[in-house]
C-alpha cells in the first residue's frame, strides 16, 4: 500500500500542476483578449507572452499575439509567431495565408510564395488566397503566373479587388487596354476604391489620355478632397497641360498638411523651374535640403535654377557638392556627368599656369648647376593654376603630376647627357599653357665622403652590437667640397644642418631583421655617394648562453629624506649587492637615488616600462633599499620627500603592481625585493610553506612567466644594518653554482633572519600578475 502511495503521488501532483498551469495560461490568454478589444496591444502582448510562457503550445495565443504585433507595427515578430503556429496546425489555410501575408510585407517574397501555395492547396476556394498568390508573383516579376492566379481568383468571386489585382498584373506586362478596362470595371463594381481610381489615373497619364486622367483624380477628390496620392497625379497632369499654377496649388495643398516632405518641395521646386520663376524654386529646393541636406536632387536643380539667375557662384557650390556626395547613391550619379560637364564651363579661365621648380636648386632663376658626369637629372616642380592641369612636359616627353593641396606638383626623371637646357610647359584644361626654360652649367664632380662616429665602424664599415634592439642610433659626418643637399639612412632622411660645410648627422633607424645598412649622401650639385655598413652582432648572441633572457636590475636607494630619519644602509646594501652580482649575467643596471613621489610614479608607469619595451627586457629585478611602512594591511615605500604621518605623500605598492602589470605582455620573470616593510596581502599572495627550490635544468621554470616578491616581515622603519640584505648578498657571492634561484636564496635569509631573533620575511606571487609557476636564476657569467 505505502508503495503505490509513493508511486500515485507524484502523478497526482503532476496532474494537479499541469492544471494549474493551464488554467492561469487561459486566465492571462482571456485578460490579453480584453486588452485587444480595448486596443491596448502592447499590454495584449504582455499577457499572450505569459500564457505562452506557462504553456508553449498555446496556439490561439500565438495567433492573438501576431495579431497585436501585426498592429503595432512589429511585422517581424509577427511573422515570427504566426510561423510558429504552423507547428502545431498543418492543416488550417487561414494559418497559412496570413504567415504568407505577413512574409509579402516584409519582402520575403519566396517564403510568401511557398505558404500561400500551400494554403490554396489546403482551400482551393479561397479568392483571396489565389489574389495574394498574384501579388507575391508580381514582385517576383513572374507576370505569366500572377496571371493564372488572378483568373482563379476571379472565377471564384468577380469582385472588384480582384479586378484591380488583374489590371496590376496587365499593366506590368504592357497591356495598358486591358488594364484599363479592369480598373474601370472595378470601379463599376466599387465606385469608392481609393485605389482603383489613383492606378487609373496613372495609367491613363502614362498614356496621355490627361482628360480621362483627370475625370479618374477630380471623381476621388470628390470624394476625399485631402487625398495626397490624388492632389498629386493632377499636379502631374496639370504639368502636363503647363498650367504649372494649378499644378502648384495641388502641391501646396499637400505641403500644407504634410510640411517636412522634401519630394513634395523637390517637384513644387521643379514646376516653379519648368514655369521660369527659378527664385521660388531655390526656395522650394533650398526648403527640400535643409530636410535632408544630401538629397541629390535639388541639389543638381538649384544648381541649374542659380545658373539661371546668374548667381553661378552658388551654382559652383552645388555641382562641388553634388561631386563629392557618396559614390553609392545611384541618383547623385546620375548627374555627377551632367554637374562635371556644367561645372567645366562655369570654371572656364584664361590664365596660363604657373611652373616654378623645387628641386634641383635653381641659380640665377634660370641656371641649373650640375655634377659634370651626371646623365639622369631627377626634377621635382610645383605648378599653381585656377583650374585643373591637363598635361606636363619636359622636353617634349610627358611628365608625372599629381595634385597636392590647392597646387600641383610634377616628378620626372630627363637624361641630360647630350642637352644643356630643360624646358618645362604646362597646360591646364582649357588649353593655357605656360613654358619656362632652365639652362645648365656644369660643376666638381667628387662626391661626398661618408663616415660614422657613433657606434664605432670599422675600417671595412664592419659595426659591432652588442645590443639586439630594434632601434639604432647613428652618428656621422660628411666632407665636401660643396654644401650637402641631402642624407638619407636606408630611405630615411638623417638630421643636419643645412647650409653647414662637412655637416654632422644623426638618425635612429630600425634595424630588426638587418644585417646592414646604406648612407647616401647628395651634395647640392647632385654628386652623390652610397656606402653600406654592416652589421656584427656576435655579441648579440651572448644573450643566447643566458636561459632567462635579457635580465634588467634596477636599485631603488632612497637614503636622504627630508623628514623621516636618513640613512646609511640603502647606500651600503646597494654596493653590497652590485658587487655580489658582478658574478652574474645581468645585462644592465639602474640606479635610481633619493626619489620623490612623483619621481618615482613617473619612472615605474612610463620610463621604465618604455625601457624595458624598446630594450625587449625578460627578466626584471626591482630592489627597493629605503624607509617603509605598513598601514592597513599596505605596503608602502617611502618617498623621500614624504611627510610625517601623511599616507597620501608615501608610494603605494598596489600603484608599482599596476605598473608591472602593463609590462606583463613583454616581461616574463618579474622580482620584486624590499627591505623596507612587509608588502601587505593586496600585493602578494604568501606561501605557507617553505619555497621548493627549483633547478637550473628545469626548462619550465625559466620560460614560464613569475612574478614574485621577497620583503621583510616588519612595520617599523628601515635600519642601517639589515640582515636580510647581508645574507642575501653572501648567498649570492659564494654560491658555486652555474646558477642559483631565488628559492634557495630566500631560505637561506629566512634562516639567517629568525637566528637573529627577528620576523621571518615573506616571500610569494603579486597579486594580479600572471606567474605559471616560473621562478627567477641568477646566471652566473
Amino acid at each position: 500500500m505505502k508503495i503505490l502511495v509513493r508511486f500515485l503521488l507524484p502523478l497526482v501532483v503532476a496532474f494537479v500542476s499541469s492544471g494549474s498551469y493551464a488554467q492561469n495560461a487561459k486566465q492571462f490568454y482571456k485578460t490579453g483578449l480584453t486588452f485587444v478589444k480595448a486596443g491596448n496591444h502592447q499590454d495584449a502582448i504582455d499577457q499572450f507572452t505569459k500564457a505562452l510562457d506557462l504553456d508553449p503550445e498555446y496556439v490561439d495565443a500565438y495567433i492573438e499575439r501576431a495579431r497585436s504585433y501585426e498592429a503595432n507595427g512589429d511585422i517581424e515578430k509577427a511573422a515570427a509567431d504566426m510561423k510558429r503556429t504552423l507547428a502545431f496546425d498543418q492543416k488550417n489555410p487561414e494559418l497559412f495565408y496570413d504567415a504568407a501575408r505577413l512574409n509579402y510585407s516584409l519582402g520575403h517574397y519566396q517564403s510568401a510564395l511557398d505558404l500561400v501555395t500551400h494554403c490554396t492547396l489546403l482551400d482551393k476556394k479561397s479568392d483571396a488566397a489565389f489574389r495574394l498568390l498574384a501579388q507575391i508573383l508580381i514582385a517576383l516579376e513572374d507576370y505569366s503566373n500572377a496571371l493564372v492566379a488572378v483568373d482563379k481568383a476571379l472565377g471564384i468571386k468577380d469582385n472588384p479587388e480582384n479586378n484591380f489585382c488583374r489590371g496590376q498584373v496587365y499593366e506590368k506586362m504592357k497591356n495598358y487596354n486591358q488594364a484599363e478596362a479592369d480598373y474601370s470595371k472595378a470601379l463599376v463594381k466599387n465606385d469608392m476604391f481609393t485605389e482603383a481610381y489613383l492606378a487609373l489615373a496613372a495609367l491613363r497619364l502614362q498614356l496621355n489620355k490627361t482628360a480621362e486622367a483627370m475625370d479618374c483624380c477630380n471623381a476621388l477628390l470628390a470624394k476625399e478632397p485631402g487625398n495626397k496620392d490624388a492632389l498629386l497625379i493632377r499636379s502631374r497632369i496639370y504639368a502636363r497641360q503647363t498650367e504649372y499654377t494649378k499644378a502648384i496649388d495641388d502641391i501646396s495643398r499637400i505641403l500644407s498638411s504634410d510640411p517636412d516632405n522634401k519630394e513634395m518641395y523637390l517637384i513644387r521646386g521643379n514646376y516653379y523651374q519648368e514655369f521660369t520663376q527659378n527664385q521660388n524654386a531655390i526656395n522650394d529646393y533650398s526648403k527640400a535640403l535643409l530636410i535632408d541636406p544630401k538629397y541629390p536632387e535639388p541639389i543638381y536643380k538649384r544648381a541649374y535654377s542659380y545658373e539661371q539667375v546668374g548667381d553661378f557662384k552658388s551654382a559652383i557650390k552645388d555641382y562641388e557638392t553634388l561631386t563629392l556626395l557618396s559614390s553609392a547613391d545611384v541618383v547623385a550619379q546620375q548627374h555627377l556627368n551632367e554637374a562635371k560637364k556644367r561645372l567645366y564651363e562655369l570654371n572656364r579661365e584664361s590664365s596660363a599656369p604657373k611652373v616654378s621648380l623645387l628641386e634641383p636648386q635653381v641659380y640665377d632663376e634660370s641656371t641649373l648647376k650640375l655634377a659634370q658626369n651626371k646623365t639622369i637629372l631627377s626634377l621635382r616642380g610645383k605648378i599653381m593654376d585656377d583650374s585643373e592641369i591637363g598635361s606636363v612636359l619636359i622636353n617634349k616627353r610627358p611628365a608625372t603630376f599629381f595634385k597636392s593641396g590647392d597646387n600641383y606638383e610634377f616628378t620626372a626623371d630627363v637624361d641630360i647627357a647630350v642637352t644643356d637646357f630643360i624646358t618645362i610647359a604646362a597646360t591646364d584644361v582649357y588649353d593655357n599653357t605656360r613654358s619656362i626654360q632652365f639652362f645648365i652649367t656644369r660643376t666638381e664632380i667628387d662626391p661626398p665622403v661618408v663616415s660614422i662616429l657613433a657606434p664605432y665602424a670599422s675600417d671595412n664599415g664592419e659595426i659591432y652590437l652588442d645590443t639586439d634592439n630594434a632601434s639604432l642610433y647613428i652618428e656621422g659626418s660628411i666632407n665636401d667640397e660643396s654644401t650637402i643637399k641631402s642624407i638619407l639612412i636606408d630611405g630615411v632622411a638623417a638630421s643636419f644642418t643645412l647650409g653647414d660645410l662637412n655637416p654632422r648627422f644623426s638618425a635612429t633607424i630600425n634595424v630588426a631583421n638587418k644585417n646592414k645598412f646604406t648612407v647616401t649622401a647628395t651634395d647640392n650639385y647632385d654628386n652623390d655617394t652610397s656606402q653600406t655598413f654592416v652589421l656584427n652582432r656576435e655579441g648579440v648572441s651572448l644573450l643566447e648562453a643566458n636561459p632567462m633572457g635579457r635580465t634588467w636590475v634596477i636599485f631603488i636607494e632612497n637614503s636622504n629624506y627630508e623628514t623621516f630619519p636618513s640613512l646609511d644602509g640603502p647606500s651600503k646594501d646597494v654596493t653590497m649587492m652590485r658587487s655580489a652580482l658582478a658574478r652574474y649575467d645581468i645585462h644592465k643596471l639602474i640606479h635610481k637615488q633619493d626619489m620623490t613621489k612623483k619621481e618615482m610614479e613617473r619612472f615605474f608607469s612610463i620610463e621604465l616600462r618604455d625601457l624595458l619595451k624598446s630594450n625587449k627586457v625578460n627578466a626584471l629585478l626591482i630592489w627597493y633599499a629605503g624607509h617603509g611602512k605598513f598601514i592597513n594591511e599596505t605596503g608602502y615605500w617611502i618617498p623621500v620627500d614624504a611627510k610625517r604621518d601623511d599616507e597620501f605623500t608615501y608610494y603605494n605598492l598596489n600603484a608599482l603592481r599596476a605598473s608591472l602589470q602593463s609590462y606583463a605582455s613583454y616581461i616574463t620573470h618579474n622580482l620584486v625585493i624590499t627591505d623596507a616593510c612587509e608588502s601587505g596581502p593586496t600585493f602578494y599572495q604568501a606561501m605557507r610553506d617553505a619555497p621548493r627550490e627549483r633547478n637550473c635544468n628545469d626548462w619550465e621554470a625559466v620560460k614560464f612567466k613569475s612574478s614574485q616578491v621577497f620583503s621583510s616581515a616588519g612595520y617599523e622603519l628601515a635600519v642601517d644594518n639589515s640582515v636580510f640584505t647581508r645574507t642575501f648578498a653572501n648567498t649570492l657571492a659564494n654560491n658555486p653554482n652555474a646558477c642559483i634561484p631565488i628559492e634557495t636564496i630566500v631560505n637561506k635569509v629566512n634562516l639567517a633572519v629568525t637566528q637573529s631573533n627577528q620576523q621571518k620575511p615573506m616571500f610569494g606571487k603579486i597579486t594580479g600578475l600572471q606567474d605559471e609557476d616560473g621562478t627567477f636564476f641568477f646566471m652566473s657569467k
